[in-house]
């Protein structure tokens, strides 16, 4: 396993909500969701994505959006064209004064729209992220970006699954959206404009980067600086100074701070216990995880798993 995909497994969609929506010009949807994350594909036709602090933005046939929430964003044919439908929390859609619109415009199975066969078809589908591992891809995204055109085979197979009702669909368009989003995020993180986390350019590096496929493979391996240094075949002071000047710290603080986030979206488990998560995250007791969480966090783990 590599950074991004340990960083991925948290937003992985389980059960996530999914949508096709059919429109004709003149149309404009309000999202008001507060989902954490949001993938937008353009199937057919054009429209503008106009997010709650910045420019408009053209949205054309091929190209995905993914957006960062909690803030709301329109989805229009025209930027100047009034909002017609807006998405509330809980897949509820109302018009602006409030009528329901969920029934009304019902075209299907995961379908919706006020024309079937109308000339814009885009696919949506929200992640509902809330642990530790989430928040620390959701931290290098901007607020929304667009693949443009992006010459994505999964989209065309999304659409043709995001409409059957058989065994085992919900996991199949689970794992198509997961796919979709890897792909996207990985073609954004090699443009230039993008804020590309250090730990993603440090992958390429084929010391650091087999360094750190190693630490998120294994992270309760008892790693020392020597012991990683001799599995990549490099001295210890050499990975040290890579790994220090690519990443920005140094690989055990590194490592350090990855076991501890997913020991704080392992602790919000109810059956587990601090004893269990410390031997899945690489400490040989409860009492030297606490102390580490405590020192590093603030908190002790039980009153992190108070925390809301």
């Amino acid at each position: 396993m590599d950074a991004l995909a340990g960083l991925l497994d948290g937003p992985r969609a389980r059960g996530a909500f999914l949508m096709r929506t059919v429109l004709d010009p003149p149309w404009s949807l309000r999202v008001e969701d507060r989902a954490p994350l949001t993938v937008v594909a353009v199937v057919r036709g054009d429209g503008w994505l106009v997010p709650h602090d910045g420019d408009p933005v053209p949205l054309r046939a091929g190209d995905v959006a993914v957006l960062r929430g909690p803030d709301p964003y329109v989805l229009a044919d025209d930027p100047a064209t009034p909002v017609q439908a807006v998405v509330h929390p809980g897949e509820i859609t109302t018009t602006p004064d409030g009528a329901a619109l969920c029934e009304q415009w019902g075209l299907g199975v995961r379908t919706w729209g006020a024309n079937a066969d109308g000339s814009v078809v885009m696919l949506s589908g929200t992640y509902q992220m809330d642990g530790e591992v989430s928040r620390r891809l959701l931290s290098v995204l901007p607020p929304f970006l667009v693949a443009p055109r992006a010459e994505l085979p999964l989209v065309p197979l999304l659409a043709d699954e995001i409409t059957r009702d058989e065994p085992g669909q919900e996991a199949v368009l689970d794992r198509l959206l997961d796919l979709v989003l890897i792909s996207v995020l990985r073609s954004w993180f090699c443009r230039p404009e993008a804020r590309t986390p250090a730990w993603y350019s440090a992958h390429a590096d084929p010391v650091v980067g087999r360094a750190l496929r190693l630490l998120h493979a294994d992270p309760a391996h008892p790693w020392t600086v020597g012991s990683l240094a001799e599995a990549v075949g490099v001295s210890r002071a050499a990975l040290a100074r890579r790994f220090t000047e690519l990443v920005g710290e140094p690989p055990m603080a590194y490592l350090t701070d990855w076991r501890l986030t997913l020991a704080a979206d392992l602790l919000r488990e109810p059956s587990a216990t601090v004893a269990a998560v410390a031997r899945q995250v690489g400490y040989s007791t409860a009492f030297a995880l606490s102390t580490a969480f405590k020192r590093e966090r603030g908190i002790s783990p039980s009153d992190h798993r108070a925390t809301p």
